[in-house]
């Protein structure tokens, strides 16, 4: 007997269908703070738009504690037409890591979207933070692929942060 394996299986075509609901692009909820606003888009290798992608997205609460009243920290957005995204949320504070070194403010994301088996899995980093320098998770990306995962200022109160699946300015991913 010649044992095959069976195709895998992607999300397939029609994510969005019965998903709306379970958008959630607001995390800061009713927690107290300076909201900001982080837009971006999700593009292929050749710079087109993934226009079915879905971001979920968790972070800490401004404190550095995870899910706390009024602040959930959780999110789910998906990309429009153009591979576009955005949501509105707290800075998060810093986190202890696994020795114990707190960690720089950053949220973490998961990408899904047709065609992939496993979902990727990501960071945003806040431009001009401090604790980016000493963050362990940050200092094991290549300096040169840094700044992948560092928003950029966009204006007041906003940023911007794209993700790109392939190339030359591919976003780091991680292995989990």
């Amino acid at each position: 007997m010649n044992l095959v394996a069976t195709a895998s299986q992607t999300v397939g075509p029609y994510f969005h269908i019965g998903m709306d609901r379970l958008y959630v692009s607001d995390l800061a909820g009713s927690a107290q703070g300076e909201k900001f606003a982080v837009n971006g888009r999700v593009v292929d290798g050749d710079g087109k738009p993934v226009s079915d992608a879905l971001l979920e997205l968790w972070q800490a609460g401004p404190d550095g504690k995870f899910a706390q009243p009024g602040f959930a920290g959780f999110g789910r957005v998906a990309t429009d037409g153009n591979g576009a995204f955005r949501f509105v949320t707290l800075k998060p504070g810093s986190v202890a890591g696994a020795a114990g070194a707190l960690q720089a403010p950053h949220i973490a994301v998961a990408v899904f979207m047709r065609g992939l088996l496993r979902h990727l899995v990501t960071r945003l980093y806040f431009p001009g933070e401090p604790g980016n320098a000493a963050d362990a998770v940050l200092a094991l990306v290549p300096a040169e692929r840094r700044a992948t995962l560092i928003a950029r200022n966009a204006g007041q109160g906003m940023l911007e942060w794209n993700v790109i699946l392939q190339g030359l300015d591919e976003t780091v991913f991680f292995d989990c």
